[in-house]
């Protein structure tokens, strides 16, 4: 038997047995179903569906007693939980998807009958105000349903690419490619950060040229330290002599002037992998393709992320549209471009007269009008740029406030579904770009859920008829199965219940600009998201989430007056608790959401990335390999699988995935124990040259094979997640842990001579760095009154005058006390500390002599 027959032998027996259900639904079924498929046409396909259709409406109108109904809603519920428990089981992805498959039907059987039933049994028109808010209530159902099946329509399929390689094709007919980076108010660095990168990229450098396009004309000094950047660097600036249309305005005027096939744009805080032209060019060999999309990915935390503490560990809220929207999307040849992190080719993009202006989110407004000419999208899911997310509240609030307008612009001018003049637009393109600008109206559905349960607690209003158990075993299938159906999508990209949550926290913000912008399109401007911000203290911005404390407010006054309907009407109890229920349901998440407007102070001033990356530790006479934890152009924190006797200042050589190499000095703020044979450094880069920060940014930012956050190894919990969200404010309010640094030298024995008001006081030296020096008297020496002594006693009085007056004193410092040609040097002291046994002296090396003594303390570590 070779080898390879008993390795599968033995898996064969390690695997453990699948139960007979387990081997129907994992094996059977979807196997079956894919050689049913595989013989339908697409006609015969529409006739399977519409046959679905037909065996469902008894499910959906058949009318059942309470008790019936509870029972058919625990097998339900109990239905979705071994599909998700099963497919959490298995990797195959075709098998994932039947799952899906089940459970969205499943969900629309049990979302229309729970629609069924509210018309039927559930409006309550007995007043007029009563009929108000029960129109309002059904208005907001009917929406969150919509948009519901919307997105199941979204994901029915979830596309992913392989690149094209470019190798397949002679470089002489690579097409050229210029790279935009518009920039406005943004500080230069940023720009630098970029536009050098852009320069590394992996691509023959006669077919691109970078480009920074200067809209920031109120700003001359700005633009003055531009030119001087780009000539620096060697890339070219482009201006123009006003700002209309803003970022759209700038790339057409760049289009008129560039002579590229392709754009490959960048947000000027976008820096790009070096790979990135070489993964995404080869894909316009397919001459009908417009532009190609990859995600965008942000280093530094959210206000979601840095105020609610997540530590990295919940999803952020662009990850469910990069990483599944979007490849959703591009199955229907419906992705949208983002704006940045995109390659565009120009003449399509001239075809349709350039960026769309007409509204501020010009970027899908241009892939509608794209794909409105038959023209085709491709999305790539790998990141390729590292960007900076809105670092404030405020900043978040004022992107996603434009995002809505502008979805909302392009549904009013456009309207996706009906638009006769986009004539090659697909039904499934219509539905996704319909799904996409409808997306922010959630703003007033999300706060009347919030407020309906409060109405009848506060005010007796019932906008639902006969609420209670029977609604309840109607409702949970519903939203519980729409949940399931959603976890097996959604579960490495958005966490159950943090959508609510986003939506709370702009539902008043999104609720009014999405109704101006139906009501008046022209209305609003483009406005830049801040970059660069720091927050330095806790804040809670009050300006943004007004209305939210006040719905709060209600919310908790609601809840207050549960005791008192228990009391005196206790004939509604059922109806009393549930409301109660939707109210800390709701107040979890309103409360999660004002969090978020707490501003968390920002503890280091970068942003560390949790890179993994080969780092050498040079002294003057060893070397050491390490490992990077985490890095920032700032610092670095690094892991040594030994623990060296390093002085306080050492030379680091970081490699990159690819090999580009940074060279750095830096300074041991911390030295941490990880295990018996394992310690962490905490260092900070000191005395950085232009040229050192350039080097640091291609490696940490472009030198990349594979950002860590490509693939997310935690997965969602639902409970844990609401769990997660109904403790926030424990960890909001938490202590503040700064580490603060402390000395690192290096562990010396050296003889020393104190030379102080002209007389020498002999000691020992026991730590040194390139910076400070430690040391010590025996306290026999220092306070003895014997008269036989080599060197003069040092008396009480004598040290509280050197702690207090910190002198400036001349050390002799060598190897051996017989060492004839001793080291001099000049010191003040900065401590001086009484041990039981000891005196120690702390001394620290003057920096206006750092030139002349340098070499002398370089030296003196490397023998000592």
């Amino acid at each position: 038997m070779s080898f390879s027959l008993f390795k599968q032998s033995r898996n064969r027996q390690n695997r453990p047995r699948r139960s007979p259900l387990i081997t129907l639904l994992v094996d059977r079924l979807p196997r079956f179903f894919d050689r049913v498929l595989a013989r339908l046409g697409s006609n015969h396909l529409w006739w399977l569906i519409l046959l679905l259709v037909l065996l469902s409406i008894p499910l959906i109108t058949t009318p059942l007693t309470v008790r019936q109904q509870g029972i058919v809603a625990i097998a339900l519920i109990l239905v979705g939980q071994v599909v998700v428990r099963t497919e959490a089981k298995q990797s195959d992805k075709t098998v994932s998807e039947y799952f899906h498959l089940f459970l969205v039907w499943l969900s629309l059987v049990t979302t229309m009958r729970y629609l069924y039933y509210r018309f039927a049994y559930t409006l309550n028109f007995d007043t007029w105000i009563n009929g108000f808010f029960c129109v309002l209530l059904l208005g907001a159902e009917l929406y969150a349903i919509l948009t519901l099946l919307l997105a199941y329509f979204q994901t029915i399929k979830i596309k992913d690419r392989e690149t094209v390689d470019l190798a397949n094709y002679p470089q002489d007919q690579w097409f050229k490619v210029d790279i935009y980076i518009p920039t406005y108010n943004e500080p230069v660095e940023i720009v630098r950060n970029t536009a050098v990168a852009a320069l590394a990229m992996d691509y023959p450098e006669d077919k691109k040229q970078v480009y920074v396009l200067d809209d920031g004309r109120k700003y001359p000094e700005r633009r003055k330290k531009l030119k001087q950047m780009c000539e620096e660097i060697g890339c070219k600036l482009l201006t123009r002599p006003n700002n209309d249309h803003a970022k759209a305005g700038n790339i057409n005027t760049a289009f008129k002037t560039t002579k590229g096939d392709l754009v490959l744009i960048l947000d000027c805080d976008h820096i790009p992998v070096r790979k990135l032209l070489m993964r995404t060019v080869g894909f316009f060999y397919n001459p009908n393709v417009s532009f190609v999309q990859t995600p965008h990915w942000f280093f530094n935390p959210d206000p979601f992320e840095r105020n609610l503490y997540t530590k990295g560990e919940i999803p952020v809220m662009n990850e469910l549209f990069y990483k599944v929207l979007q490849k959703g999307n591009d199955f229907w040849n419906a992705s949208f471009f983002c704006g940045s992190a995109a390659v565009i080719r120009k003449n399509h993009a001239l075809e349709i007269g350039g960026i769309a202006v007409e509204t501020v989110t010009e970027d899908c407004h241009t892939a509608f009008r794209l794909h409105s000419l038959g023209y085709e999208s491709v999305y790539y899911d790998q990141i390729m740029v590292a960007g900076l997310a809105p670092e404030t509240f405020a900043s978040y609030v004022g992107q996603q406030v434009r995002w809505a307008r502008g979805m909302a612009q392009i549904l009013r001018l456009e309207f996706p579904l009906l638009n006769w003049k986009a004539k090659h637009l697909t039904l499934g393109q219509r539905i996704c770009y319909f799904s996409a600008t409808s997306h922010f109206f959630y703003g007033f559905p999300r706060l009347i859920y919030a407020i309906t349960p409060t109405l009848f607690l506060l005010f007796g209003i019932n906008p639902i008829q006969g609420l209670g158990l029977e609604t309840l075993f109607y409702a949970l299938p519903h939203l519980l199965i729409s949940l399931n159906a959603n976890y097996i999508t959604y579960k490495e990209v958005r966490f159950s219940f943090w959508n609510e949550v986003f939506e709370f926290v702009m539902s008043f913000q999104t609720g009014y600009v999405t109704l101006m912008a139906v009501i008046n399109p022209k209305l609003g401007s483009f406005n830049v998201t801040d970059k660069g911000v720091s927050v330095s203290q806790r804040s809670f911005d009050w300006q943004s989430v007004q209305g939210l404390l006040v719905v709060t407010a209600i919310v908790i006054a609601a809840l207050l007056a549960v005791p008192f309907w228990l009391l005196l009407r206790p004939e509604d109890a059922e109806a009393v608790l549930v409301n109660a229920m939707w109210c800390v349901f709701n107040l979890i998440l309103l409360t999660a959401g004002l969090l978020v407007a707490f501003e968390q102070p920002q503890q280091r001033p970068k942003h560390r990335l949790l890179r993994r990356l080969p780092v050498t530790i040079h002294t003057t006479d060893q070397s050491w390999p390490g490992e990077t934890v985490n890095i920032s152009e700032s610092g670095v924190l690094i892991a040594l699988d030994s623990w060296p006797n390093l002085p306080d200042q050492v030379d680091l050589e970081i490699v990159g995935d690819y090999g580009r190499r940074a060279f750095v000095a830096g300074e041991i703020i911390r030295k941490t124990p990880i295990s018996d044979h394992q310690v962490h450094l905490a260092i900070n880069f000191i005395n950085l040259t232009q040229a050192q920060l350039d080097d640091l940014v291609l490696v940490i930012y472009s030198d990349v094979r594979e950002w860590y956050s490509q693939k997310r190894a935690t997965l969602d919990r639902p409970m844990g997640s609401l769990g997660f969200l109904a403790t926030g404010v424990f960890r909001a309010f938490r202590e503040l842990n700064t580490q603060t640094s402390t000395k690192v030298r290096k562990q010396i024995r050296a003889t020393a001579q104190l030379y102080w008001e002209g007389k020498f006081y002999s000691g020992r030296a026991t730590e040194m760095g390139v910076m400070s020096l430690r040391v010590e008297l025996e306290r026999s020496t220092a306070y003895s009154d014997t008269t036989e002594q080599t060197s003069p006693l040092l008396t009480p009085e004598d040290l509280r005058r050197m702690e207090q007056d910190q002198p400036f004193v001349g050390l002799l410092l060598s190897q051996e006390s017989t060492n004839q040609l001793p080291q001099r040097l000049l010191a003040q002291i900065v401590d001086v500390e009484d041990l039981s046994d000891q005196v120690a002296i702390e001394l620290k090396f003057p920096d206006q002599l750092k030139q002349k003594q340098e070499t002398k303390i370089k030296q003196l570590l490397k023998v000592l």
